[in-house]
């Protein structure tokens, strides 16, 4: 069977809480910026502007979107810790890609901005006690209450999918 492009990795799949999961996905937050950055060091600009997949985004896209989106992340767990069950702001992701700073500004930007967000967001991650990671926020595009933890485990996945699309692609490459 062949792996579908679109999910290196497979599909996100929900995990009970345990404690010992909890580390290896902290820690997996913690070591994404490196990974990244070592994943893509070597990439000259034309590769940062190849698409990772057919109909899919650059490269320098998807990095960028990594920090845009692990951005939006830390501030939905900084509401949910301080308010009761907020409704979260959505954003068009593919219109942000497309911006002039996702097109435009040099990756380095985006890695430095995953560094020291990722260790802001691991201090507070390890931080929390059991009753937080229960604490939720309201996400309006599927209507439902996601808990911190669901947003622990989809973020911890949302950093090896993306660098994962870049390695199958600078192995396909052949770069």
């Amino acid at each position: 069977m062949t792996q579908d492009p679109r999910y290196p990795i497979g599909k996100y799949e929900a995990m009970p809480f345990s404690e010992a999961t909890k580390k290896a996905w902290i820690h997996e937050l913690k070591v994404a910026p490196t990974n990244l950055e070592l994943t893509v060091q070597h990439l000259d600009k034309a590769q940062l502007d190849t698409p990772y997949r057919e109909g899919g985004w650059t490269v320098q896209q998807v990095i960028h979107h990594l920090a845009d989106s692990h951005m939006n992340a830390f501030i939905r767990f900084k509401l949910a810790l301080t308010e009761e069950v907020p409704p979260i702001k959505t954003y068009d992701e593919k219109a942000w890609v497309n911006t002039a700073d996702a097109l435009l500004t040099p990756i380095n930007y985006s890695t430095t901005i995953l560094h020291a967000l990722h260790v802001r967001w691991a201090n507070l991650l390890e931080s929390m006690t059991e009753e937080q990671w229960q604490r939720k926020l309201f996400h309006p595009v599927r209507n439902a209450d996601v808990s911190l933890w669901d947003m622990l485990a989809i973020y911890s996945w949302h950093g090896k999918h993306h660098i994962a699309h870049i390695k199958n692609l600078i192995d396909e490459k052949g770069w």
